[in-house]
């Protein structure tokens, strides 16, 4: 199959399956992962289509919205991808690129490894910092009905894999629990140049906010 009428049917097709999706994990969050997953490959030597296909898929179901599961993500893109008869040598790579691309508390060892889930990595770990970050974080606390702060509720930054995906404190812990914590764990060059940036802007945005809150600004 011609590798722009593949990438042409996978966002048609991740686009139809994400419409009702959470704002915070929807078509828009897709295609800006998609965007810094080709930018970031521009610097890398990788496969470009696994890296298209592995950022257009790597949320087509995530587990938060599906009671936990993880098996659905990779099921529902292996699926589509078999019914488009791309070589099985892509498909196994991209599923293994969604098996392992989630943060999962910081302490979720990666049993797969390749220059392209770095890529993607990276570049889902950009969406979730900076401006774009911090939306999509008090987006997905109102829509878990979550505090936005609570001075009483310390972080925890000692959860494993299960207290992170069960984990209802207020929306400002996560800049500790996780948006601080990515800038440290991008795995190219250009991702960490990036993130550098983004990281500044979170500690002025908190740092602002905090301010606020004590009537000091």
């Amino acid at each position: 199959m011609i590798q722009a009428d593949l990438i042409s049917k996978t966002i048609s097709f991740v686009k139809a399956k994400l419409e009702n999706a959470e704002g915070g994990h929807d078509w828009f969050h897709i295609e800006r992962v998609y965007r810094n997953a080709i930018l970031i490959s521009k610097n890398e030597v990788c496969d470009t289509v696994v890296v298209q296909l592995g950022a257009l898929l790597h949320d087509i179901a995530d587990s938060k919205f599906h009671n936990g599961d993880e098996t659905v993500g990779p099921r529902v893109a292996r699926e589509f991808l078999e019914s488009e008869n791309v070589d099985e040598e892509i498909i196994e790579h991209v599923v293994n690129i969604i098996e392992n691309i989630s943060y999962k508390g910081g302490n979720f060892e990666k049993k797969f490894t390749s220059i392209e889930l770095n890529v993607v990595q990276d570049a889902d770990r950009l969406d979730a910092i900076g401006a774009i970050g911090i939306a999509r974080m008090f987006n997905y606390g109102g829509f878990k009905n979550r505090v936005i702060y609570d001075p009483k509720i310390a972080p925890n930054l000692k959860m494993s894999k299960e207290e992170y995906k069960k984990n209802t404190s207020p929306t400002i812990n996560h800049f500790y629990e996780k948006l601080f914590l990515l800038k440290d764990k991008m795995n190219t060059d250009t991702g960490k140049e990036i993130a550098k940036e983004r990281h500044c802007y979170m500690e002025g945005f908190l740092s602002q906010f905090y301010a606020e809150w004590e009537g000091e600004k």
